[in-house]
């Protein structure tokens, strides 16, 4: 497991380097070839890397699973609620939801290997990427995936001679009786471009790639074996800043009752659920559900003020833009993580009976927000 997560850090770090580079020179609007036909890259929390076309005159969704071959047509009818319902005759795309030209969050029930598997799908908005080196760049990332308590997140740093360093807290390896924080020095390098020039791909070995992309407003992604990375650029304050304000449109994945046993196999109850999240003006937030059930309602901390995620031995990084709260009973414990950009949010959480140990079972919950 450690060598697949340590190929993950990389795979992120590497993304940080060539997305820059895209980012500073890509307008949104040669992001699509028609007012109506808008191409998505996305990447499923299962590791699936998925190609994307959105027509939304023929109100059709068709893709391709590039990891696992599958691809279809799916026609969609839009909700009052601006989500869109999926008809897909195969039963694999269920619902999503668009900001045009930004991008498209998915829920999936047929992805992976094996094609059998519940996952989130985010997808951005499709656009040119190279191996333009871009030094002294800071970045925050989430890692969101099916298996090993399906929750990361942390920092990346780039120096002047390219050479990438990662911070970060795995809210699985206390559960485990693993390290919690990991960090990393690698060389930036190993990546070949597509012919597309929309993507660049690294071999894990085998049949297996990873995947990185961007566009041309700031967002960036890995796809890996191993889940679904998403990066976004560190602020400047750790403090919250109020224009993220606003509400958000989510999709979310969560697994209830999870244990880890022979080979890392995750068992659990896996499912994919809608949720409008308030954020207010001093970092108030309320994730509510499609039923009216609030999953989190708390006021966001920065990362850099909790003591027992950042500082010497833990995330020395402060990584400012990422913000948590801590919830912690006689019997259990949850940490919560939100990070925006422009018009996204990422969120996260993992929770645990206490005393945290091998055998606990816990419960995971990560999503996207647009608005």
């Amino acid at each position: 497991m450690r060598f697949r997560l340590a190929q993950s850090f990389l795979m992120l770090m590497i993304l940080a380097l060539v997305g820059c580079g895209g980012s500073s020179s890509t307008s949104s609007s040669s992001l699509t070839t028609t007012s109506s036909s808008r191409a998505y890259s996305g990447t499923a929390s299962v590791g699936d890397f998925l190609s994307i076309t959105l027509d939304a005159t023929a109100q059709t969704i068709k893709y391709t699973n590039v990891s696992n071959g599958d691809s279809g047509t799916v026609p969609y009818t839009v909700n009052a609620d601006g989500t869109y319902t999926l008809n897909d005759p195969n039963g694999n795309l269920v619902a999503a939801y668009e900001v045009p030209n930004y991008a498209l969050l998915i829920q999936a029930a047929k992805t992976g290997p094996n094609h059998d598997t519940l996952a989130l799908i985010t997808a951005v908005a499709q656009a040119p990427i190279s191996l333009a080196s871009m030094a002294n760049q800071n970045y925050n990332y989430m890692q969101f995936r099916t298996a090993a308590g399906g929750v990361e997140v942390g920092s990346v740093s780039i120096d002047g001679q390219d050479n990438i360093s990662n911070n970060s807290y795995w809210p699985y390896g206390s559960v485990s009786s693993q390290s919690p924080f990991h960090s990393g020095v690698f060389p930036g390098s190993s990546l070949t471009q597509d012919p597309s020039g929309n993507f660049l791909k690294m071999s894990d070995g085998g049949n297996m790639y990873d995947y990185v992309f961007a566009t041309g407003n700031g967002i960036f992604a890995v796809d890996s074996p191993n889940g679904a990375i998403l990066g976004l650029k560190k602020a400047s304050s750790k403090a919250f800043d109020p224009t993220f304000a606003g509400t958000y449109k989510a999709i979310f994945y969560q697994k209830t009752g999870a244990t880890t046993g022979a080979g890392n196999v995750e068992t659990g109850t896996p499912s994919l659920g809608n949720a409008t999240i308030t954020v207010g003006s001093a970092g108030q937030i309320t994730v509510v559900d499609s039923s009216g059930t609030t999953l989190v309602q708390a006021t966001l901390t920065p990362f850099a003020d909790a003591s027992y995620l950042h500082g010497t031995g833990e995330v020395t990084d402060p990584c400012n833009g990422v913000f948590t709260f801590r919830v912690t009973t006689a019997s259990s414990q949850r940490d919560v993580f939100v990070t925006f950009m422009d018009q996204a949010m990422l969120f996260s959480s993992f929770s645990a009976d206490l005393p945290w140990g091998s055998g606990n079972t816990y419960d995971y919950l990560y999503g996207v927000g647009l608005k």
